[in-house]
């Protein structure tokens, strides 16, 4: 297994595995085609704060994909730069899943970030993978708080 940065060039097979990821494996080329030129498009404007990281076996397309966002912090008093990340879009294809490219792509995506200088990465997981997440060392934190809108940009009800 190959983990390396992913590049423009790889936005179709991204894009691919986006498509798979959001509508449960059910692709098809002709209804993807726009998705994949918007999100060459959402690359090329977020390619300094969005990087992606990408799983390759022997063969050339992509098995496996993670994100990191990363978040310029406000600065403070002796502290500048200060900088967070998000891990974002952890996905592998159900037929590579349980070889560890999923905690692979997470530590590399981490790694990257911290090196960049990032003080905490976080992650926004569903259920079932927060125990994978949390094997990676994250933790759960009470002073980390969402507050969740509607579609409609209105805070949801409490």
């Amino acid at each position: 297994m190959r983990i390396s940065r992913g590049t423009a060039d790889d936005s179709g097979e991204l894009a691919r595995l986006l498509w798979l990821d959001t509508v449960n494996g059910e692709y098809s080329e002709s209804s993807a085609d726009e998705f994949t030129a918007d999100l060459a498009t959402w690359w090329t404007v977020h390619q300094d704060t969005h990087l992606a990281f990408v799983a390759r076996l022997d063969r050339p397309e992509i098995v496996g994909m993670a994100w990191v966002a990363l978040i310029p912090r406000t600065p403070r008093p002796g502290a500048t730069s200060r900088l967070s990340a998000d891990i974002q879009s952890v996905f592998v294809v159900p037929e590579q899943r349980g070889q560890g490219i999923g905690s692979a792509l997470v530590h590399a995506a981490s790694g990257h970030a911290a090196q960049l200088g990032a003080l905490r990465v976080t992650v926004h997981s569903g259920r079932k993978a927060v125990p994978v997440y949390e094997r990676l060392g994250f933790e759960s934190s009470r002073q980390l708080l969402h507050r969740p809108f509607s579609r409609t940009g209105q805070p949801s009800p409490a």
